[in-house]
C-alpha cells in the first residue's frame, strides 16, 4: 500500500524562502560592510598604537624638555622595481636626543623620459618605537609628481617622543630605523570621447 504524499502549504513554504532570501541578504550586506571598514579601522589602529613600526604624526611641535637620552635613527630607502626614480637619503644615520626635533631630507630623481607620480610608504623598526616616532612633516603625506629628470630634495621632520624613556621594555634601544619605500601611483585613464575630441581640435 502506497505511503501518503505530505503536501506543503505553498503559502507557507513562499514565506520561509523569502526570510532565508532575507537573511542571506543581510548576511552580504554585513559582510561587505565590515570590508570596506576594515581598512580605514585597520588604518587608525595602526596610527593610534604604533602596531607594525606604525609612526606618529605629530601636529605641533613638542612642549616638553629634551631628554639626555640619545638614540641613534638609521634612514632607509626603497623604491618599487617598477618606478625609475633613484631614492637616498641625505644622510644614512643620525644621533638625536628624545624630544630633539629634527630635520633630514632624503634626495629623489626621476630617470625616466615622462612625468611620474609616485607615493611613499613608511616605517620603523623595531615596530615597538613606532608609537613614539612622531613625524611633524614628511614628503609621504602626498603623492609627489616629478618631470622627466627633475631631481628634489624632500624634508622629514621628526622627534622622538621622551615617553620612551619610561618605557622599561625599550631600556637597552640604541638605534631605530626609519624606513621608506615609493610605489607608482596609477593615473586615472582619459576617456575615449575626452581623446576622441582632442585629436579632433588638433585637426583642421
Amino acid at each position: 500500500m502506497p505511503e501518503p504524499t505530505i503536501q506543503q502549504n505553498p503559502k507557507r513554504a513562499t514565506r520561509r524562502d523569502i526570510v532565508v532570501a532575507f537573511g542571506c541578504g543581510v548576511f552580504v550586506a554585513t559582510m561587505v560592510g565590515v570590508s570596506y571598514a576594515a581598512v580605514p579601522l585597520y588604518s587608525w589602529f595602526c596610527r593610534t598604537t604604533g602596531f607594525g613600526g606604525t609612526t606618529q604624526v605629530a601636529h605641533a611641535l613638542p612642549a616638553h624638555e629634551v631628554s639626555g637620552r640619545t638614540i641613534t635613527v638609521r634612514f632607509d630607502s626603497n623604491v618599487a622595481p617598477n618606478l625609475p626614480w633613484n631614492f637616498e637619503p641625505e644622510r644614512r644615520t643620525v644621533d638625536v636626543r628624545l624630544g630633539e626635533v629634527v630635520t633630514i631630507y632624503y634626495s629623489v630623481t626621476n630617470e625616466a623620459a615622462r612625468a611620474i607620480t609616485g607615493q611613499a610608504g613608511y616605517n620603523v623598526t623595531p615596530p615597538t618605537v613606532g608609537i613614539y616616532f612622531e613625524k611633524v612633516n614628511c614628503f609621504c603625506f602626498t603623492q609627489q609628481t616629478m618631470k622627466p629628470g627633475e631631481k628634489r630634495d624632500m624634508a622629514v621632520v621628526f622627534y622622538v617622543d621622551p615617553k620612551l624613556a619610561k618605557d622599561s621594555e625599550l631600556d637597552t634601544l640604541k638605534d631605530i630605523t626609519l624606513s621608506y619605500t615609493f610605489y607608482p601611483v596609477r593615473e586615472p585613464e582619459r576617456p575615449v570621447a575626452e581623446s576622441g575630441n582632442s585629436d579632433k581640435s588638433g585637426h583642421i
